[in-house]
């Protein structure tokens, strides 16, 4: 049983007493602060390119893809802030875990975190680079194509150029750019230099900033968040007075299945959130601010996500909405070049104040793992000067920069979003074990309202059987035929029943297993393939844990 050993609330207490009589992390952020981090964080690359997609398959049905998300993220937060009320310090979900679950819980969160942010913060970075050069080209700069792409995706792209063009077709546009990679690459022991610079770049100055100190990025990041809210808020009125309500007729063109289509899009759109609760020790009241930040955030972005999805349906048909800059692309599309130019800008602004959050989230996650013994103690390290986790900084910014300069630009989020969905779940679950671990500890100054779900957990999820009985029906006749996804459908219902008898027999409250119910059923709409890789990568951390996490913990003995 030591695998689930766990770390008490007075041991929690006892440490971050001994922190603060040390050198610890300067506490200077309040609710606005937190609040401004939790909107950075969150709108990004979402609100200006997965949205896209999302539209594509749902149409303006996808307005309740966002609904659906920001309540299963709304029940997630409010666990957040139970814990966050009563366990104020780094770590997130991690230290959450260990104190519900125990240890080995613990350090699956913990790896699935590094997933969430590490793989995450590589995707935007990419996505970063693209909307720079748009940028670059307005102003009449153009960087050599061998800078702006990976290796991979050029030579995938020049090898589908050659045979076109052996063919006789005509070549589109990205393998013309191909061909110009490989004629004006240098070539170094007969290969050709090809990578994505600006990714690298921003990537390096966002963890220089991070390096230096929670209250310069601080600044920073409430000054992006303002920029950023208010073209969101100018594209929003905006675009409402070139809306033609015809292209909502049909509003569900794909049916309800369309709009599922689009969940690891549209729950990509929102990750980060949860990264406000790693700064929990550089708040100056964390059991008050840190629940209203993540709230006052998420509420913020799922208004600003529903009216920007009502305006891009609205101002174009959603079968042209397939595009990596939708917003962009819709006001370009009407002959408005500026509008278009200045959302590029904003863009670029956006996705840079996600990657400094991320990048300020990952190190302290590390640096709460590495205190308990199961990272190495470098990675607790704390600058003196700066009052940062300055090892873990760097190694984070090495983690995510080096992929970034020859990793494919089309790398899925699909994994992000099931490390995201799983520490949601663990989350939610570990509430319902808290009360019983701090009964007789004074409540922090957030706590769940108790909602006896006796009998509403029961009735929610038999509606939910009989509403989806075309397609349980469909998921049983599909299991010899090893339809995964449809048997995920069924692990899912499973699970679902298993919760409602506990409920019934254990008087469970509504919020978490709400919560918890509602973070599965989005995972297992994510593609059976992502899943596999899922499996690799928790099994590469957990080989990592039983060699040197299990025996160095600081709980041993």
């Amino acid at each position: 049983m030591s695998l689930f050993r766990k770390k008490s609330l007075e041991k929690i207490n006892a440490d971050v007493a001994e922190m603060q009589s040390q050198q610890s992390l300067k506490r200077v952020l309040t609710v606005k602060d937190l609040t401004f981090m939790g909107i950075a964080a969150v709108v990004g690359a979402g609100i200006f390119s997965t949205i896209g997609k999302a539209s594509f398959d749902g149409g303006p049905g996808v307005v309740f893809l966002f609904i659906i998300t920001a309540v299963t993220c709304g029940f997630s937060a409010l666990c957040y802030a139970e814990f966050a009320g009563r366990v104020p310090i780094s770590g997130s979900a991690y230290t959450y875990a260990y104190v519900s679950f125990g240890e080995i819980i613990a350090w699956v969160i913990g790896w699935a975190l590094i997933l969430e942010y590490a793989i995450g913060n590589i995707v935007v970075a990419i996505s970063w680079s693209g909307y720079f050069d748009n940028l670059l080209h307005g102003l009449g700069i153009h960087l050599p194509e061998w800078l702006l792409i990976d290796p991979f995706t050029a030579s995938k792209t020049y090898s589908s150029a050659l045979a076109a063009q052996a063919a006789g077709t005509p070549l589109t546009e990205s393998m013309k750019t191909a061909m110009l990679v490989y004629q004006d690459a240098p070539i170094f022991m007969g290969k050709h230099i090809i990578f994505n610079l600006p990714a690298f770049i921003i990537v390096a100055l966002i963890t220089m900033l991070a390096y230096i100190g929670i209250k310069e990025s601080k600044k920073s990041a409430n000054l992006m968040v303002i920029f950023k809210i208010a073209v969101i808020v100018f594209v929003i009125v905006l675009g409402f007075f070139y809306v033609d309500t015809n292209n909502w007729n049909p509003f569900l063109p794909n049916g309800f299945g369309g709009v599922l289509a689009g969940v690891s899009a549209v729950f990509y759109a929102y990750i980060g959130f949860d990264a406000v609760s790693t700064t929990a020790e550089e708040c100056k009241n964390p059991q008050r601010d840190l629940p209203k930040g993540m709230i006052y955030s998420l509420i913020i972005c799922t208004v600003l996500y529903i009216l920007i999805a009502l305006v891009l349906t609205g101002m174009v048909n959603y079968t042209e909405l397939n595009v990596t800059d939708p917003l962009a692309f819709v006001f370009e599309r009407l002959g408005l070049t500026k509008t278009g130019y200045l959302i590029s800008i904003s863009a670029v602004v956006a996705t840079t104040s996600v990657l400094l959050v991320f990048q300020l989230g990952q190190p302290r996650i590390w640096m709460s793992m590495s205190r308990d013994g199961l990272l190495p103690k470098r990675f607790s390290k704390v600058h003196p000067k700066y009052h940062t986790p300055s090892f873990a900084t760097i190694i984070t910014g090495l983690l995510v920069g080096i992929p970034t300069l020859i990793m494919p630009a089309d790398l899925v989020t699909d994994l992000t979003s099931i490390g995201t969905l799983f520490a949601f779940v663990l989350v939610c679950l570990g509430v319902l074990v808290l009360p019983r671990l701090t009964k007789d500890q004074t409540k922090g100054k957030f706590s769940l309202p108790y909602i006896n779900g006796k009998f509403i957990i029961p009735i929610i999820v038999a509606a939910f059987i009989w509403f989806t009985k075309v397609r349980l029906h469909t998921a049983l006749s599909s299991i010899s035929s090893e339809s995964y996804h449809e048997i995920l459908f069924l692990i899912f219902i499973i699970a679902a029943i298993v919760i409602a008898i506990l409920s019934f027999l254990k008087n469970y409250s509504v919020i978490p297993i709400v919560g918890a119910l509602c973070c599965m059923y989005l995972m297992i709409e994510i593609p059976a393939e992502s899943w596999i890789w899922f499996f690799v990568w928790m099994s590469i951390g957990l080989s990592i844990y039983f060699l040197y996490g299990r025996k160095k913990s600081k709980l041993v003995g």
